[in-house]
C-alpha cells in the first residue's frame, strides 16, 4: 500500500482512508474514484485499476 501511496502523490491524486478497510483514490480531472482494501495483500486487478486511473489523469 505504501508504494501506491507514494505513487498517488507523485500524480497529485487524492487519498481518503477514515481508517475504515479502504482507501478511496480520486483525481480532480476524473470522474471516477478507486476503492483499495486496505488491510489486505493488493490483488492485480487493483493494481490494474490503480494504472488505469493514472493514465486517464495524464490524457
Amino acid at each position: 500500500m505504501a508504494k501506491l501511496l507514494t505513487v498517488a502523490r507523485q500524480y497529485d491524486i487524492e487519498v481518503r482512508s477514515s481508517g475504515g478497510s479502504h482507501h478511496i483514490f480520486s483525481h480532480p480531472s476524473v470522474k471516477d474514484t478507486l476503492s483499495v482494501p486496505a488491510h489486505r495483500p493488493i490483488k492485480a486487478v487493483y493494481i490494474k485499476r490503480f494504472l488505469a486511473l493514472i493514465d486517464q489523469i495524464q490524457e
